[in-house]
C-alpha cells in the first residue's frame, strides 16, 4: 500500500485523526494521535519524532530521540474512538544514522523472516497461536510498606455459588469445569462474538472460540493462522479488541497466566509450520506423519527450550502456570497427542497442509514479535544442524515410574532460571543479526531489575500464614 492508498482510506471512512501505533519491548502498543490534515507523504519517509527514554527497556535520557515511521500497509480503521480514526503501525529508526532500531521487536520479525529466506530452508514460517484470557468483573490490588494484597471477582467465580445476587441462579463453572460447557453456564458467549465480530471487521480470520478449563471467566478465540509478521501484527490487534470490547460492557480482561489460585492458567499454544514456494515443508513419512526436516526443526525447540522461555513465559507469574497437575506441558519432549508435552503434533487431520507442530509452552503476555522469532530462529537452527529430537513421548506421564518420570528434562522453575539460559544459549538467535546482542542484553536487565528484583524485595501475603506466629 501506498501513502496515496493511504490517505484514499482514511477519506473512505471520513477519518479526521491518525492514531500512530507502535511496540514496547516487552509486547505493549504506545500511541500518540494527530489531525490527519497534518500528514503528508513525507510522514512515510520521514517518519515523526518521540522520547526514546520513556519506552521500557529502550533509550537512556541523553539519547532519548527516536523516529517512527508510519507502516501504510498496516492501517486500520480503529473501532474504538468516537471519531473516526485511522491507525497504523511504525517501525522504529534511529534519528541519527537513519537505521532501523534494533530494540523493536517489530524490525526483529521482519529479520527472522528475511533470514529464513536467505537459508533456503523455506519462505514462509505460518503461525497459529490459541491465546487464552480470564474476564473479570472487578479486580483490585495494591502494595505499600504496610500492605499486599489483590482480589478478584468474577460472576461466573465458583466461589461465588454462595453469594447473595438477588436472586443467585447457581451457573457456575466449578473449578477445572469451564471447558466447552453451553448456556446458561457460559455466560460469556455473546460478549466472545462481539469480540470476534470486531476482530473480523479489520480483517483478523476467527476459527473458532469457547469458554476454557478455569473457573472465573477464562475464555478462548482463536485466529486462523498467518505469516509470522502479520500474525504479529494481529495479536497486537487482538489484545487491544478484547481489552476494549470488555471495557464496553463494564469487563475487565487479563492475558496473566495465573491470577486464580488452584485452577488453570492461561496459555498460548503456538501452532508452527514451514512452507516454501507454495507447499508444506511438515509433512512425510516419519513419526506422527511428520518429515525429517519437521523433526528436526523440533529437535531445535527441544534443544534451545530453556532460552525460548525467556520469551514464551516472560513474567514471574508464567511459572506458576507451568506446574505439573494442571494440564501444563512442562516436559520437554514431542508426542502425537500428549499434552503433557511441551511439543505436540495434532492429529485431527491427514491433509498435509495442516501438518504442523504445536508448542504448549508460551502463555498471552508474551510479545508475539520477539517469542515467533525466536522459535523461528530456533527451528532453523535445528535444520540446518540436524537435531535429533529424540524419542516421542506417547505414555502417561502421571503414570511413568520415577526413574523414568526423573529422565524427562522439564522447563526452567522460574523466570530467573531462564534468562539466565538465555545468557548463554543466545548464539543460534543472533545469526545474521536477528537478535543482537544489545537487545538481548536489555531484555534481561529490564526482566530482572523491574520484575525479577522488584518482587523478590517484597513479603508475600502466604508468608504471613506461613510465619507470622513461628
Amino acid at each position: 500500500m501506498t501513502p496515496k492508498d493511504f490517505f484514499d482510506f482514511a477519506k473512505k471512512y471520513g477519518a479526521q485523526m491518525v492514531d500512530l501505533k507502535f511496540v514496547d519491548l516487552l509486547g505493549t502498543w504506545q500511541h500518540c494521535s494527530y489531525p490527519i490534515e497534518l500528514w503528508g507523504n513525507d510522514i512515510f519517509s520521514e517518519g515523526l519524532g518521540f522520547d526514546g527514554s520513556s519506552i521500557r527497556g529502550w533509550q537512556d535520557i541523553h539519547m532519548s530521540d527516536m523516529i517512527a515511521i508510519p507502516q501504510a500497509d498496516t492501517v486500520k480503521l480503529d473501532p474504538f474512538f468516537a471519531q473516526p480514526t485511522v491507525s497504523v503501525i511504525a517501525d522504529i529508526f534511529d534519528p541519527v544514522s537513519k537505521s532501523p532500531y534494533s530494540r523493536d521487536p517489530r524490525y526483529v520479525a521482519k529479520k527472522s523472516t528475511e533470514f529464513l529466506k536467505k537459508s533456503g530452508i523455506a519462505d514462509t514460517a505460518y503461525i497459529g497461536p490459541e491465546p487464552e484470557f480470564f474476564i473479570f468483573d472487578e479486580i483490585r490490588f495494591d502494595q505499600t510498606q504496610n500492605m499486599g494484597f489483590y482480589q478478584i471477582d468474577s460472576v461466573e467465580g465458583a466461589w461465588n455459588t454462595n453469594r447473595i445476587e438477588e436472586p443467585n441462579l447457581g451457573y457456575k463453572p466449578g473449578y477445572k469445569g469451564g471447558y466447552f460447557p453451553v448456556s446458561p453456564t457460559d455466560t460469556y458467549h455473546d460478549l466472545r462474538s462481539e469480540m470476534v465480530t470486531e476482530m473480523r471487521k479489520i480483517g483478523i480470520m476467527v476459527e473458532a472460540h469457547h469458554h476454557e478449563v478455569a473457573t472465573g471467566g477464562q475464555s478462548e478465540i482463536d485466529m486462523q493462522y498467518a505469516n509470522l509478521l502479520l500474525m504479529a501484527d494481529q495479536f497486537m490487534w487482538y489484545k487491544y479488541i478484547i481489552k476494549n470490547v470488555a471495557k464496553k460492557f463494564n469487563k475487565s480482561v487479563t492475558f496473566m497466566p495465573k491470577p486464580i489460585f488452584m485452577d488453570n492458567g492461561s496459555g498460548m499454544h503456538t501452532h508452527f509450520s514451514l512452507w516454501k514456494h507454495g507447499k508444506p515443508l511438515f509433512a512425510g513419512e516419519k513419526y506422527a506423519g511428520f518429515s525429517q526436516l519437521g523433526l528436526w526443526g523440533i529437535g531445535g525447540i527441544l534443544k534451545h527450550a530453556a532460552a525460548l522461555l525467556a520469551f514464551a513465559a516472560p513474567t514471574t507469574n508464567s511459572y506458576r502456570r507451568l506446574v505439573p497437575g494442571y494440564e501444563a506441558p512442562v516436559n520437554l519432549v514431542y508426542s502425537a497427542r500428549n499434552r503433557s508435552a511441551a511439543i505436540r503434533i495434532p492429529m485431527y487431520s491427514d491433509n498435509p497442509k495442516s501438518k504442523r507442530f504445536e508448542f504448549r509452552c508460551p502463555d498471552p503476555t508474551a510479545n508475539g514479535y520477539l517469542l515467533w522469532s525466536a522459535m523461528l530462529m530456533a527451528v532453523i537452527d535445528g535444520i540446518q544442524n540436524k537435531l535429533d529430537p529424540g524419542k516421542p513421548l506417547d505414555a502417561n506421564i502421571y503414570t511413568l515410574g520415577e526413574k523414568a518420570k526423573a529422565s524427562i528434562k522439564s522447563v526452567p522453575g522460574s523466570l530467573e532460571e531462564s534468562l539466565k539460559a538465555l545468557s548463554k544459549d543466545r548464539a543460534f538467535l543472533t545469526q545474521g543479526g536477528v537478535f543482537t546482542d544489545d537487545l538481548i542484553r536489555s531484555y534481561i536487565e529490564y526482566k530482572t531489575r523491574f520484575e525479577i528484583s522488584e518482587l523478590s524485595f517484597r513479603p508475600h501475603p502466604y508468608e504471613f500464614a506461613l510465619y507470622y506466629d513461628n
